[in-house]
């Protein structure tokens, strides 16, 4: 590990030692459209905009701050499934199963989706609510933590909890009929992925280490731009607000240039971070695979010192 690195670490592992962090602590995603299902569980799918399919199952795998010995890293595995059926009322169902490890801590966690969409022509329109309920386990490696003073927690043991979380979030589309932009597709969501919190904390003398999960809301809208029956541009905004941290905002563009390939870019609202992505759909219109790559970069406070962000989706749809 080089010394910039190695001083960044102790000062985080300073300033954590006597005081909770309060920021992100959901892991983030570059190709979050492909993942709106775990992002918000009321969200209907990318696929059924661009191919009117309504099943999809996925895996994803994201390593960040590529240059930090043991990098923050996310596995996700997913399925998604709704009754796009002229009924009015349709049901959503699925879930997902998520593990994320930063350093000496890390959770592992199942999730279970369902909704309701309503709407009497659900390729035309639609609006749901959605819920998603799941059991974590949060993990504490306390002898990796590294402290200003090692005898604050000297006798502390590993921590682990098991403990229940729900989600709850709304959704709606829209397809342009008429005009200039016929069918084309708004879309917008809001969502809280994590209600219930989570307070871990030990203490020896003067020192004390605790952590807090608290809740995080999350604003996402798009619009699909058809160019041609099989190309399109999709323009996004996601907003992320967590308590006592600073409103994070990305925005992306994203363009298919044919049936089988795309490429994307964006930044932050605050133009502190460059996000592109790429990939390839392999199949037909009945059903297909995707491959996407994204790629991060951040030049804000200690970006440059860690490093970039991969992420690689693998997704199946029909």
């Amino acid at each position: 590990m080089n010394k910039p690195i190695h001083k960044l670490l102790a000062t985080l592992a300073l300033v954590t030692s006597s005081m909770s962090a309060f920021g992100q602590q959901i892991p983030l995603f570059t190709q979050y459209r492909a993942l709106a299902g775990v992002i918000n569980p009321a969200a209907i799918g990318s696929d059924f905009f661009t191919k009117q399919h309504n099943v999809s199952f996925g895996v994803s795998y994201r390593r960040q701050w590529v240059d930090v010995q043991n990098p923050p890293t996310t596995q996700l595995v997913y399925g998604d499934w709704f009754n796009k059926d002229h009924s009015g009322v349709g049901l959503i169902a699925g879930g997902h199963l998520i593990n994320d490890q930063t350093g000496p801590t890390g959770f592992t966690g199942g999730y279970g989706r369902v909704g309701v969409l309503f709407g009497s022509d659900p390729e035309t329109f639609g609006w749901s609510i959605g819920l998603n309920a799941g059991m974590v386990q949060y993990r504490i490696k306390t002898a990796e933590l590294k402290l200003h003073d090692p005898d604050d927690i000297r006798t502390a043991q590993d921590r682990m909890q098991l403990y229940p979380d729900l989600g709850v979030g709304a959704f709606f589309y829209q397809r342009v009929l008429h005009g200039s932009l016929r069918n084309d597709y708004f879309y917008g969501g809001i969502s809280v992925p994590q209600i219930m919190g989570l307070d871990l904390s030990f203490a020896k003398g003067d020192g004390a280490f605790y952590t807090q999960r608290i809740q995080h809301a999350y604003a996402m809208t798009g619009w699909y731009h058809f160019l041609n029956t099989e190309s399109f541009i999709e323009t996004s905004i996601w907003a992320k607000y967590t308590p006592a941290a600073p409103m994070n905002v990305d925005l992306n563009v994203r363009y298919q240039m044919n049936p089988y390939f795309w490429i994307g870019v964006g930044s932050t609202a605050r133009w502190n971070k460059i996000h592109a992505e790429t990939g390839f759909v392999i199949g037909d219109w009945d059903n297909h695979c995707k491959i996407g790559y994204g790629f991060d970069y951040s030049f804000a406070s200690f970006g440059p010192f860690v490093g970039a962000t991969h992420e690689l989706n693998l997704s199946y749809s029909f």
